[in-house]
């Protein structure tokens, strides 16, 4: 979550479903591993990776995971089957693929993750809207035009549950399967917002 953007050990508690006294310990590792930088901002610690190398650090690790512990991919097809039941025609888009898509005008980029997320880095001419908010602000998408909906990354979940949302609602959607950390590796020039 922290490769995402600086976060309080609030908001990681809360984003990530633990308690405070675990997520602070947590991070108390990681800044004496010196992966996390922390600055004060009045009652308030925010915490962010210390520096871009810690992100690849973590790509590199996940994928490290991925390829040797053939378990964590069965883990993780198991885990995105139950949540794709009873959705045929399901349909992951590759980064390339999807900013070809938009350039040509042919899909709405949808960006479903926190706003703080999105205006640390999306892809160029991502829209952003909150999963928590897609259902009440369906309206502002373009109606003839397929949406795809990018998160965090391929473990995450967000854009899966966008996915399935706009699909109820009758647009046609797509799951783009890599998030910031892909997108930046890759060379992507990713867009900030003020």
């Amino acid at each position: 979550v922290l490769c995402q953007g600086p976060r309080t050990v609030e908001e990681l508690a809360q984003q990530t479903a633990g308690t405070l006294p675990n997520t602070s310990q947590h991070l108390k590792a990681l800044k004496a591993a010196r992966l996390v930088a922390s600055t004060r901002e009045g009652l308030y610690v925010r915490y962010r990776v210390a520096d871009p190398e810690v992100a690849r650090f973590h790509l590199a690790l996940r994928r490290l995971a991925e390829h040797r512990l053939t378990e964590i991919n069965a883990i993780l097809a198991d885990f995105l089957d139950a949540r794709r039941a009873g959705r045929a025609g399901w349909e992951e888009v590759d980064q390339g693929e999807l900013l070809r898509r938009a350039r040509c005008g042919e899909v709405t980029v949808l960006d479903v993750r926190d706003p703080s997320e999105y205006a640390a880095g999306h892809l160029p001419g991502a829209r952003s809207i909150p999963l928590a908010e897609l259902s009440a602000r369906m309206g502002e998408l373009p109606p003839d035009r397929a949406v795809v909906a990018c998160c965090r990354g391929p473990w995450c979940v967000l854009a899966l549950e966008a996915v399935g949302a706009l699909r109820v609602a009758g647009i046609t959607a797509w799951r783009l399967d890599s998030g910031p950390g892909e997108w930046a590796e890759q060379g992507v020039c990713l867009e900030r917002a003020a």
